[in-house]
């Protein structure tokens, strides 16, 4: 038997793009701003959206739509999870807010849209060289890299579920 409280409370936490300045008016301060793929979700992902959501009151994590994705050169049948179910997966985690998503190469247009007072990435960016790292801080946002979760890895997990024997 379906939940059915438990997933309209997973669906109120995603939100279409065009009003998500709206939602965000709700949401207690500071808020934090994260983006990615997160197409399987894995430990190290879970270890830097909690460490990112503990920096403020308020957790954004904004997705690549599928076609997004596609572009980052991950790989033709990547992402595996469409954005939807990618969206709802972030829904179910207790350190996210609220959930949407961008379909530009990056999200530094939704960034200057919402201005959150902390832009995080992962360790493996060199801040100093985002164009989202700028615009956060020229209305005197914060921007930090987290670091990076060792040994975790969407690309080498995929990579090594292929390599595995099929079994019957």
């Amino acid at each position: 038997m379906t939940d059915l409280p438990a997933m309209a409370a997973l669906s109120d936490k995603i939100c279409a793009r065009d009003s998500v300045a709206a939602r965000i008016a709700e949401l207690p301060r500071p808020l934090v701003f994260t983006n990615g793929v997160f197409d399987v979700l894995h430990r190290g992902h879970v270890i830097y959206l909690t460490q990112a959501r503990a920096l403020g009151a308020s957790l954004l994590v904004a997705l690549n739509t599928d076609a997004s994705a596609r572009r980052l050169g991950k790989g033709p049948d990547r992402p595996l999870n469409t954005q939807a179910d990618r969206a709802f997966v972030m829904a179910a985690l207790a350190c996210t807010s609220l959930v949407t998503w961008f379909d530009e190469d990056t999200p530094l247009a939704l960034i200057a849209q919402i201005k959150p007072d902390i832009l995080v990435k992962g360790g493996d960016y060199d801040m100093a060289k985002l164009a989202e790292t700028r615009v956060v801080e020229s209305y005197g946002g914060r921007a930090l890299a987290l670091p990076f979760v060792q040994g975790y890895s969407t690309s080498a997990l995929v990579s090594r579920i292929r390599q595995a024997p099929e079994r019957t």
